[in-house]
């Protein structure tokens, strides 16, 4: 049985990637950063009770900040496989939190790769590490974006992305190390964080639907991503780790939609009018933007046998019948009152068809 160290376990990749994990056997472990309410809501679905024998997912408390809690975990766990998937990535919120976010992408990168390097001198074992990179990278580059194209990072975390990936790089080259960097073009779904624009949307919409709020308010309409599905993305990562040598690879689907097309597609399936509903707000614009990412994953094609299978109408539909039934839910909820939200609070279970 292999085993998998995971950072940033509790976000959207870090869920798919376990799951894939566990479905082909390995023993899955987790890094989690201690917190006073529960963070690990993505993983309700694998958890299994530490104490139970034969468990094969364990989590562990520590941060990408603390490099003498790393190396404990990284001998604790003695992993085949480690995927660096911790990162501060709220693209606009680096710029008002540039130096934690420094630290936490790039520095934290390093942390981690010196407390692998350490492990496997002292132990000889081989140690296979996935850097997760990011399509913001190229920032300013010119599309499509390919593995040969330079990068022109835009924002503090895309500095710090870049940064990572140079680390990664430099301790593949000087020690010999199994390192492969994904540069994934931007990859949603229904389990992304509220505060990205795709889910923002969708979130909204659906409540707009349902009569819960009226207004949404966003930045830059016209900026185009390369917009892929999360659970299939997680799959080129775990592929990188199984070739002989390691490489960099980008990850996307080829074709790009503005945050305009986005808002077009998930209205069209609520029959909502949305300029009758999404102000712009001067506050979620970049000091410096991005306008256009597309990325060329031939190469991934070609050497790994990826290609995405989830397009983008199919990833949009995804997410708004998702955030309707969690919007239906709570109207429900609201008219029901406060006693039936009380016992939802409590996990006492609700009547059928809540």
């Amino acid at each position: 049985m292999k085993k998998a160290l995971i950072t940033g376990i509790t976000g959207q990749d870090g869920s798919f990637l376990a799951e894939l994990l566990l479905a082909k056997g390995y023993e899955v472990h987790g890094i989690v950063r201690r917190a006073s309410t529960f963070n690990t809501g993505r993983l309700d679905g694998i958890y299994s009770d530490p104490h139970e024998s034969g468990t094969a997912f364990h989590l562990h408390y520590g941060d990408v900040t603390d490099g003498t809690g790393l190396r404990r975990i990284v001998e604790k766990v003695a992993p085949d496989e480690v995927y660096n998937l911790a990162a501060m990535s709220q693209v606009r919120v680096s710029f008002d939190q540039a130096e934690y976010t420094a630290d936490t992408v790039g520095t934290g990168t390093l942390r981690l790769l010196e407390a692998v390097r350490d492990y496997i001198g002292n132990t000889g074992r081989r140690v296979r590490f996935y850097q997760a990179g990011s399509s913001e990278m190229f920032g300013a580059a010119k599309p499509p974006q390919s593995e040969t194209t330079p990068f022109y990072p835009r924002s503090p975390y895309a500095v710090g992305k870049v940064t990572a990936h140079w680390f990664a790089v430099n301790y593949r080259e000087a020690y010999g190390m199994h390192i492969s960097n994904g540069i994934l073009f931007n990859h949603e779904s229904e389990r992304r964080g509220e505060t990205f624009v795709t889910r923002k949307i969708t979130r909204a919409l659906t409540r707009i639907r349902m009569g819960l709020q009226e207004k949404l308010f966003l930045g830059n309409l016209e900026a185009k991503r390369d917009w892929g599905y999360a659970g299939d993305y997680v799959e080129a990562m775990w592929r990188m780790l199984q070739q002989e040598s390691p490489d960099d690879f980008v990850i996307a689907t080829g074709e790009a939609w503005s945050v305009r097309d986005f808002l077009d597609e998930a209205a069209s399936l609520l029959h909502l009018d949305w300029p009758k509903h999404v102000e712009t707000d001067p506050r979620y614009f970049r000091p410096t933007e991005v306008d256009y990412l597309m990325g060329d994953a031939s190469k991934a094609k070609r050497m790994l046998g990826w290609t995405p299978r989830v397009r983008f109408q199919e990833l949009v539909r995804r997410m708004v019948e998702h955030d309707l039934r969690l919007a239906q839910r709570e109207r429900i909820l609201m008219e029901a009152g406060p006693t039936l939200m009380l016992r939802e609070s409590l996990g006492v279970e609700l009547p059928a068809g809540v």
